[in-house]
């Protein structure tokens, strides 16, 4: 787990947006291509279509989530569907966490006073 490059990736608010809503897709997307079930991952057309974006920068976003370990992806025909790795995103929150409450508690962070 790059700790560093999932930092990165949730830095950008429709990159996090894009990871909200791929938590619960039926609410937030339109039925797809070849009825393939929401559940199984989210085809790009339908992200794009939540965004004002354009393809390449949505496009740029979801291999940046996608790199950090933060989607999953796979090609059915000529689409691509995207879905959300919640095994890392438990992973990284458990992990973080705990490191963030431990350099809080030691006081062990950039601009700390003493």
């Amino acid at each position: 787990m790059d700790v560093e490059a999932i930092l990165k990736a949730l830095a950008n608010p429709v990159r996090r947006d894009i990871l909200l809503w791929l938590k619960d897709p039926t609410t937030h997307f339109a039925p797809q291509p070849e009825g393939y079930p929401l559940e199984k991952g989210v085809c790009v057309t339908r992200i794009l279509e939540k965004t004002d974006l354009s393809q390449s920068t949505v496009s740029t976003y979801l291999a940046m989530l996608q790199r950090a370990g933060l989607l999953t992806s796979h090609r059915v025909g000529q689409w691509t569907f995207y879905r959300r790795d919640e095994a890392l995103i438990n992973e990284f929150m458990s992990t973080f966490g705990k490191q963030l409450c431990q350099m809080l508690k030691r006081g062990d962070y950039e601009g700390s006073r003493d």
